[in-house]
């Protein structure tokens, strides 16, 4: 559950040549930049490292991280990036994302006992020298579960632990499932469940909280005030390989080595994570500002020829949709409710929409190949929980028009009207990034304008990173559309992000056959994986067909690194939390 965030501008495209004409022609196949992308490795090429040296980073983005240093409370994934180098889960893992007994503490469960127990290494401490303790990782589920944290990571997954739901609504003042043997100072959690679940083996499965929180750094800081605390913002107690040395708030993070780090001393001496503006990253790959940078998409014909850098790519479980808010998230009872009168509650509405959309031209054309249309919400990289025969929604406009003549949004004028006549006016929000993310989203409304739809910007233009994703969390009015994207946890489980009792179900649909799905996927039946899988296709055709969050699409992500660096790798056995160990990397002797 923790692995999912987010998505900042960097997955935008970038470059001054769109337009909106361009948009409509379907010449969308030049995907030679695709065909190199798939051949570039997902590590550096292992070599002697030395000891020392400054590594710099590029956060990609048009707007200040927001920099909340706790994974308890951070749901954006530029927060996560220049928070990776001291942030490390409690859980290593193989190749398959199977958590194994390599990281800083192991995991056992026991599915006749319904307990799950983990257990700290000895040694693994924080960063001022205190060991991580039972009692911090009972803390983190405190933290998450204590409705003063408003923490969006809260979902009724978690109330599968003894006591949890109890504890989040306020009626008892400790988890009764979570059982500490040897005190809270000892180094063992036995969490009691009321059954365990498929997944649970597995890292992100959304139901084991991969974390702990440092208790006696935060303990006498209310949970309401927690988030805004100089503790978090500013002086993080971590157990990863690094510490925060300096932040400047928004623009950059500073980090030197955690002189108590379980592992070892790191390679590097300092590590600095800095702000860049997407649209200077060409610039900075090609000038070498950076040791690291991400390739935006559409630049990376001005980058291929970039002398002393390796490329490293992979195409990450994730994905960027299209969203009709159709409820509310009710704080009372943690749960979506649904508006029956929603304007975008209408289903032939959003399909004849999704028919609308370009996707696949936009993307492919404009990038190269590099970012492409996905069908369904679940990535082809899960496998065969991926249906690989349901084609999701391709551009037909012609189709969209029928479906909307058929439902009775009939023409008056320019526009259509609702089936009871009333004017339909559709707000829709985009979040800002590079120069060009504009034109396409007003290829979007323009397409959407084609089949009679009245499509307007909330607010007239795009908006604020931060600000965009605060109204579509807390259900600002005047949302109807808005276009967001996931970086996704590596077990598939969707009841994280879709079912009732999450709150990262931003579109805040619920239906019985929704919640029927989600509990089959994960229920004790889908220990049997043939019975999972079918579960996931039957879904997938399900939210095709309702299309409350449409996906639209995803990207080869592709990593400028330094030559002189090593240890830089994306396989899942190398990484933390999505990012590089960065206790790996270091430079060439």
């Amino acid at each position: 559950m923790n692995k999912i965030k987010i998505l900042g501008s960097i997955g935008l495209i970038s470059t001054a040549t769109l337009t909106l004409a361009a948009c409509g022609k379907g010449n969308g196949t030049n995907s030679e930049g695709a065909k190199t992308a798939s051949k570039f490795p997902v590590e550096t090429p292992i070599k002697d490292t030395k000891q020392g040296g400054t590594l710099k980073v590029a956060e990609e983005m048009d707007t200040p991280f927001t920099g909340i240093f706790n994974e308890e409370l951070q749901m954006s994934q530029p927060d996560a990036d220049v928070m990776s180098p001291g942030q490390e889960s409690l859980f290593d893992t193989d190749d398959h994302y199977k958590i194994n007994d390599k990281g800083a503490a192991t995991l056992r469960l026991n599915r006749k006992a319904k307990t799950v127990t983990i257990t700290v290494k000895k040694g693994v401490k924080w960063s001022d020298g205190k060991q991580v303790t039972a009692k911090d990782i009972e803390y983190a589920y405190e933290i998450i579960a204590n409705k003063g944290t408003k923490s969006e990571r809260y979902s009724s997954q978690f109330n599968i632990i003894e006591g949890l739901k109890e504890y989040h609504e306020g009626k008892a003042k400790t988890i009764s499932g979570i059982e500490m043997p040897d005190g809270e100072n000892g180094r063992t959690v036995i969490i009691h469940c009321k059954e365990l679940k498929p997944g649970m083996a597995y890292v992100g499965n959304g139901y084991i909280w991969e974390n702990a929180a440092p208790y006696h750094y935060l303990k006498d800081i209310p949970f309401t005030k927690l988030e805004s605390s100089d503790e978090i913002r500013k002086k993080p107690l971590l157990f990863g390989p690094f510490q925060v040395q300096k932040v400047v708030r928004g623009q950059s993070v500073t980090w030197v080595p955690n002189k108590y780090y379980w592992r070892g001393k790191p390679k590097l001496d300092k590590i600095i994570y800095q702000v860049v503006s997407p649209n200077s990253a060409s610039q900075a790959i090609k000038s070498h500002k950076f040791d690291i940078a991400r390739v935006v998409n559409n630049q990376w014909k001005q980058v291929k020829d970039t002398k002393e850098v390796n490329f490293i790519a992979e195409i990450p479980l994730a994905y960027y949709y299209l969203g009709f808010k159709v409820g509310k998230w009710d704080t009372k009872n943690s749960k979506n409710v649904m508006n029956p009168k929603a304007k975008m509650g209408d289903k032939n509405l959003r399909q004849a929409m999704a028919y609308a959309m370009n996707t696949d031209q936009v993307y492919k054309h404009y990038t190269d190949g590099l970012s492409f249309q996905i069908p369904t919400l679940i990535p082809a990289q899960y496998g065969d929980y991926f249906d690989k025969n349901n084609k999701g929604y391709t551009y037909n406009l012609k189709k969209a028009n029928e479906i909307l003549d058929k439902a009775g949004y009939k023409k008056k004028g320019k526009w259509r009207t609702m089936p009871n006549g009333k004017p339909l006016t559709i707000n829709f929000a985009a979040k800002s990034g590079d120069a060009i993310q504009e034109p396409i989203v007003q290829n979007y409304i323009q397409q959407w304008n084609k089949i009679g739809l009245n499509v307007k910007l909330v607010g007239g233009r795009l908006t604020e990173f931060n600000s965009f994703y605060d109204k579509v969390q807390h259900d600002a009015p005047g949302i109807d559309v808005y276009m967001a994207g996931w970086t996704l946890s590596d077990e598939p489980s969707q009841a994280q992000l879709y079912s009732e009792g999450t709150m990262q179900n931003y579109s805040r649909f619920v239906t019985p056959e929704n919640n029927k799905l989600i509990a089959e996927m994960d229920s004790q039946k889908a220990f049997d994986h043939k019975y999972r899988v079918e579960k996931f296709h039957e879904w997938q055709k399900y939210m095709v067909d309702q299309a409350y969050v449409v996906p639209t699409y995803n990207q080869y992500q592709i990593d400028a690194v330094n030559n002189k660096l090593t240890g830089y790798s994306l396989k899942p056995s190398k990484i933390n939390y999505d990012h590089p160990m960065w206790f790996n990397v270091g430079f060439v002797k």
